[in-house]
């Protein structure tokens, strides 16, 4: 006889304590194997999907998309230990003990197999229906979507559209293969919202687009506010010549080997740096009011996705070189475009980089990310005239700015830092002397 399980939200770590449904992945009357992934969330850190530790038919579902469930609330149910309760292929169903395992990538033994859902019916061995476990009334059907394809891929962007009555099929997407983007449709409820209204319906003064502060920005904001609540900061910033530093990259380019990013060679310089200055690769410790200084440098560094900034986090850079910087930096931009970062890579830095440079602007006063004491902030690299060696020339010249907190260090050791990184920008040979 089936034996109806229920799978409530886990604990997905780093102190989360609640998530937004984003999108089902599966519907009632599905079969789902072991560890199979049944809903992706979107936590304060990142999207995550869930996977359910057992293995048979959902009976149920709990909450529909865009709805905010605290940890321990309900998911699904799940029928398992019925005859029919198998996975494609003839699979077995998991015991009703199920897998332990909660999320993909954390104690899962092995990658599971893509699978195609099954819709089935739970029945006996003569053939009949049983009657229907007690539980919880199924999730309302939803209503089919208008036909033909709708070029969008993230389920925010569907989210936000469907929040507001803005109808998909009706855009036309500013992305790659008239990809719809969030810009999309904020710039059709801009136009909603300023439209003149009919003449002979008097309508109040549009109030604006309202948008909820939770999620990645929520977390954002909250981290913002409490560095600039707790962290006396202080900033100093300088211009140096990054010619050669900008000739040096294109020479190791240049030599067969694997492109070496610019972003890589900062980083180096920046585990150079923080090596001869350990001050700033640190925290304060307020409660037991002391400064830390780490071993490792787990340096951060801001990268703009579709859902906002996020800074993902290189395990280790003090013990790497330009070329494993280079595709570590590109696989974690990769991984935060997709929006699919875990909260493992999107915690424990010590130091961020910023390379505002990006947006095309020269300099800037980053806030600290907390609980870090500092952050480099490189700006955009442009000719400008430059006195070298004596002579007016035209020199490729970056703004370089360190934010840090005054606390761990005064202005003597920031600005040793900062003269230093600029000394291995300008010269690069600076650098391999001191390595």
């Amino acid at each position: 006889m089936a034996q109806v399980l229920e799978f409530k939200l886990p604990d997905l770590g780093e102190g989360l304590t609640e998530a937004e449904i984003v999108r089902w992945l599966v519907a009632v009357g599905d079969v789902v194997a072991v560890d199979q992934p049944v809903v992706e969330v979107e936590t304060a850190k990142a999207m995550v999907e869930v996977p359910c530790p057992y293995g048979g038919v959902v009976t149920a579902r709990y909450g529909e998309e865009g709805t905010e469930l605290p940890v321990g609330a309900p998911l699904i149910t799940v029928a398992v230990g019925s005859p029919d309760s198998v996975g494609p292929a003839g699979e077995p169903a998991a015991e009703a003990q199920g897998s332990g395992n909660v999320l993909v990538g954390y104690g899962t033994q092995a990658p599971a197999r893509r699978r195609r859902r099954v819709r089935t019916q739970l029945t006996v061995a003569n053939g009949t229906a049983p009657a229907p476990a007690p539980a919880p009334e199924p999730a309302a059907p939803v209503p089919p979507a208008p036909q033909g394809p709708v070029p969008v891929i993230s389920p925010l962007v569907r989210k936000l559209a469907r929040d507001n009555g803005v109808d998909l099929h009706t855009l036309r997407g500013t992305g790659p293969d008239g990809l719809i983007l969030r810009a999309d449709v904020e710039a059709a409820l801009r136009v909603e919202a300023t439209a003149p209204p009919a003449a002979t319906t008097p309508v109040a003064h549009p109030e604006g687009i309202r948008i909820p502060l939770k999620g990645v920005r929520g977390a954002v904001a909250e981290k913002l506010s409490r560095s600039r609540r707790e962290i006396p900061e202080a900033t100093c910033w300088v211009d140096a010549d990054a010619t050669e530093l900008l000739r040096a990259r294109a020479a190791m380019n240049a030599a067969g080997a694997p492109k070496i990013s610019l972003v890589a060679l900062l980083a180096r310089i920046c585990a150079a740096a923080l090596a001869r200055f350990p001050e700033l690769n640190s925290y304060v410790d307020t409660e037991a009011r002391e400064v830390v200084q780490l071993p490792g440098v787990h340096l951060g560094f801001a990268a703009q996705t579709e859902r906002g900034l996020v800074v993902p986090v290189v395990r280790d850079a003090h013990t790497r070189d330009a070329e494993s910087l280079t595709a570590e930096f590109a696989r974690l931009t990769e991984v935060a475009r997709a929006g699919r970062l875990t909260p493992a890579e999107l915690t424990g830095g010590t130091f961020t980089l910023n390379n505002y440079g990006v947006f095309g602007v020269d300099g800037s006063t980053p806030i600290i990310n907390h609980p870090e004491a500092a952050m480099l902030g490189v700006g955009r690299i442009v000719p400008k005239p430059w006195v070298h060696e004596g002579e007016l020339a035209v020199r490729q010249v970056v703004q370089l700015s360190l934010t840090f907190d005054h606390r761990v260090c005064d202005g003597g050791t920031a600005g040793g830092f900062l003269r230093y990184v600029a000394d291995c920008v300008e010269q690069p040979a600076v650098l391999l002397r001191t390595v």
